[in-house]
């Protein structure tokens, strides 16, 4: 499907327009085909339906279902995409009307399908994978139809026997499968544990980047750190939590956590299955909101990421907006209203490097602004502690004297007491 010369799957996208929706259907629709276009299939037709609630068999009605199988007919498609989660018996009952031929799935399927595509470390790989298993459990009833049209003999009872045993068999296989992954990432977890732990108790301040997803999150980390975190135009493009160095202009070194773009409708399954990931926003000192600040949709996607940030219990985190794609916005007035709008926020672009300069100063004075004020005489054999002022304190001044380092500086509230021992 990624190569030229195969032939991409040709989607139909469906989507519905409910009282009280924030978005608009087109816009949730553009959205759900930017997916598509992710796992490399191609739109070739999008249908739209008015419901006050969804309809419990079919999700559209009978009426635009068949609409929907006839669209399918016309435009040869070979898979239909709901921009809402389908029940199983929803998706079921849609698989009877339209051709046998054409698969029909949901937007949860749609982003697992490209979480499977992009996870590449063995975290990201398992965390995928109990997903698409805890998403599948429910799901299993009727994948085995085929053994009771296929047995001989028929009739009353044809249906069961066989093909629901196996539908046991299946059910326990996936159970057992979901308590192993979840081992597996238990283990995996405790390591990145020991690894978090680690930063906290050196007292480095931590920075995480959290932002709708394509907002340029790897492509600020770069910008910031000098790093070369994988950065793609694409929805979902990294999914593993990379963590980077940042050196301030002061001399201090603080850390910066690149993490999961969030989206509109993120499945509660994936939510829960990335909690160590999002963990690592958790535990930051500072969380860098970054928006794509050239999007049509910005006030949506900003209630979107607040909404899983306190999903996960990281609202009560300091926070700084970061408009990012500042080079990308349409118009110079579109520029000033974003600025009258959000006058607290920092405007910048990763790719040219404007407004990145502020952003660190910006940064600079969340870190220290904690800081302990302290003049000290540092003995000369305490060399580890002028070594630490470098690396972990902001360094208003330093001399050498006859009796030692006078140094002046900020000191973070962990090392602080270390300098007072020694202070003027």
């Amino acid at each position: 499907m990624h190569e030229n010369d195969e032939i991409m799957e040709r989607a139909i996208l469906v989507g519905v327009e409910r009282p009280g929706d924030t978005w608009s259907v087109e816009s949730s629709l553009d959205e759900l085909q930017r997916l598509v276009d992710t796992v490399g299939a191609e739109t070739v037709g999008r249908t739209t339906q008015k419901i006050d609630a969804p309809n419990p068999r079919t999700f559209i009605g009978s009426g635009k279902a068949q609409e929907v199988a006839e669209m399918c007919r016309a435009y040869a498609a070979d898979v239909v995409v709901f921009d809402d989660e389908l029940t199983p018996s929803q998706q079921a009952n849609l698989e009877r009307v339209v051709d046998k031929s054409v698969k029909v799935i949901d937007r949860t399927a749609l982003i697992l399908d490209i979480f499977a595509l992009h996870a590449t470390t063995r975290e990201g790989r398992l965390q995928v994978r109990l997903a698409q298993n805890q998403y599948l459990y429910p799901r299993l009833r009727g994948m085995w139809a085929h053994l009771a049209s296929n047995r001989m003999g028929g009739g009353v009872g044809s249906r069961f026997g066989e093909g629901e045993s196996q539908l046991e068999v299946d059910r326990r296989m996936v159970r057992k499968r979901i308590s192993s992954i979840k081992r597996e990432l238990a283990h995996l977890d405790d390591v990145r544990g020991v690894q978090r732990d680690s930063r906290y108790r050196s007292g480095t301040f931590k920075i995480a980047l959290a932002g709708y997803t394509n907002a340029g999150k790897s492509s600020l980390i770069n910008r910031l750190t000098g790093s070369d975190v994988l950065s793609y135009d694409k929805l979902f493009a990294t999914l593993d939590a990379t963590t980077r160095k940042l050196r301030l202009p002061e001399g201090r070194e603080v850390t910066v956590t690149d993490t999961i773009g969030f989206i509109r409708k993120l499945p509660t399954t994936l939510v829960e299955s990335f909690k160590s990931t999002l963990d690592e926003i958790n535990g930051a000192d500072l969380i860098l909101h970054v928006i794509d600040g050239s999007s049509k949709e910005l006030s949506y996607q900003i209630e979107t990421v607040e909404e899983v940030l306190g999903q996960i219990g990281a609202e009560r985190i300091e926070r700084l907006t970061v408009f990012n794609k500042c080079d990308l916005i349409e118009s110079q007035d579109a520029f000033q209203r974003l600025k009258g709008t959000h006058p607290e926020a920092a405007i910048v672009s990763a790719v040219t490097g404007e407004g990145i300069d502020e952003l660190i100063e910006r940064i600079a004075q969340v870190a220290s602004s904690r800081d302990d004020y302290i003049e000290a005489l540092v003995p000369y054999d305490r060399g580890d502690l002028v070594a630490l002022a470098h690396k972990r304190c902001h360094i208003v001044s330093e001399e050498h004297t006859e009796s030692g380092t006078q140094i002046t500086l900020y000191a973070p509230p962990d090392c602080a007491h270390l300098f007072k021992g020694f202070a003027l």
